[in-house]
């Protein structure tokens, strides 16, 4: 699934690819089980700047809820430019509690992927915190076919 939203970057260049993280909250933060790809319906500057349609998010939301899962946030790309969350970014983020995920796609190539929680208690106090990407393969599987599980915790540091 990591190697997927990457991948997906690389589709979608010079446009910001989108879309929504299901998984499930425990102690120690979200543990994506699915990815989904969505439409970046932006217009305007879909070269950085991305939306996903309410009617989408509510079919993924849905969708997450009949799996048994929750929204567990949201990835897009940086198509040149770092994988490191923007003025635009922030203001636009009002998930809170949820992962934001981005991959910074240069001249068509995935390069570095970061996460971010966005943590705080109401819009506010919002802010993006760094965390940490751990990649699993699936219990059983051959390494190199795993499906993957992304863990995103919250950074120590």
């Amino acid at each position: 699934m990591y190697e997927a939203i990457r991948a997906h970057g690389e589709e979608t260049y010079p446009h910001e690819c989108c879309g929504a993280l299901l998984g499930r909250h425990g102690e120690d933060g979200w543990q994506v089980v699915d990815a989904i790809k969505a439409g970046n319906t932006r217009t305007d500057s879909a070269h950085n700047r991305y939306n996903i349609a309410p009617i989408e998010l509510v079919r993924i939301q849905r969708s997450a809820r009949e799996k048994g899962l929750e929204i567990a946030g949201f990835y897009h790309s940086h198509p040149d430019h770092p994988a490191q969350w923007s003025p635009t970014d922030f203001a636009e983020a009002h998930w809170l509690g949820c992962s934001y995920v981005i991959t910074s796609v240069a001249k068509g190539k995935a390069t570095v992927t970061n996460s971010f929680l966005l943590a705080g208690k109401t819009e506010e106090d919002k802010r993006f915190e760094q965390e940490t990407i751990h990649v699993e393969n699936a219990p059983g599987e051959p390494t190199d076919q795993a499906l993957q599980e992304i863990t995103s915790t919250k950074d120590q540091r």
